[in-house]
């Protein structure tokens, strides 16, 4: 987990997502492929060190309202970014769900499930699944590109997912580096003071259980959205070609610009 996790001071969960075998005994490239939770509360040294990364791709996979509430302090000079004017919200769904009168670990739990299964056919996904793919395709090489939501888990982990299997790599890769989310983003010693943030905000008092949903990741979440995706396209290369428009090309060319 070290080699992968990058290390900042006002961003969580920044990490490389190349370095892993694939089918045909190759590698995911190191330094090309990144992943993120938001960078609104970025540094001068940490938009340096972003600097020194040649990042020429951002997929911020926010909705219009988070990104105006959050910002973005990453100048992303020279940088493609990706987004979508899709999707806005008052107020996070989450946030809404929480604010019911009664909330169990259970139902949190089941909410998130069927977050996942809806995700991967949102408009606004959707577009930006098919333009982070497209952009991949056309990076150049030594150029790299990084995808990012608000906590850089959910929206950003189904994505990563997906580029992992279009990749070539196996189930137990893709929810590796989706479970890391929980070490990198150090989950278990963030919990309690998430807990009382958002129990403070909503003025509620609910269990810490019942927020791991929202502050960390299970890999049933991940399991959910690829089943779905299956039940619904019929297979996740169905949905990578008809859904996302990512056929045998494009996964050609994908392997060509970051495989080893």
């Amino acid at each position: 987990m070290q080699d992968r996790v990058h290390q900042f001071d006002g961003i969580r969960n920044f990490r490389d997502f190349g370095g892993y075998e694939v089918a045909g005994g190759r590698t995911i490239m190191t330094g090309r492929l990144y992943r993120s939770a938001q960078f609104g509360e970025a540094t001068v040294a940490d938009i340096e060190a972003l600097g020194r990364l040649n990042i020429r791709v951002q997929a911020d996979l926010r909705r219009p309202d988070e990104r105006e509430r959050h910002g973005h302090a990453w100048p992303v000079e020279g940088v493609r970014v990706l987004s979508s004017t899709k999707g806005r919200a008052k107020e996070a769904p989450h946030v809404r769900f929480l604010s019911e009168v009664a909330v169990d670990a259970p139902m949190a739990h089941q909410w998130m499930i069927e977050y996942y299964q809806a995700a991967p056919y949102k408009p606004q996904h959707v577009d930006l699944f098919s333009e982070w793919f497209s952009a991949l395709v056309e990076l150049q090489p030594e150029q790299a590109a990084v995808v990012n939501c608000a906590a850089g888990k959910d929206r950003t982990g189904i994505l990563c997912a997906l580029t992992h299997y279009a990749l070539g790599a196996d189930r137990d890769t893709i929810v590796a580096d989706y479970e890391l989310t929980n070490d990198a983003a150090d989950v278990a010693e963030r919990l309690p003071e998430m807990a009382r943030m958002f129990n403070a905000h909503i003025g509620k008092s609910h269990a810490e259980e019942v927020y791991h949903p929202f502050v960390g990741v299970s890999v049933g979440f991940l399991e959910a959205a690829m089943a779905q995706i299956e039940k619904q396209s019929g297979s996740v290369d169905a949905y990578l070609e008809e859904t996302l428009g990512i056929g045998s090309d494009q996964r050609q060319k994908l392997e060509q610009n970051f495989l080893i």
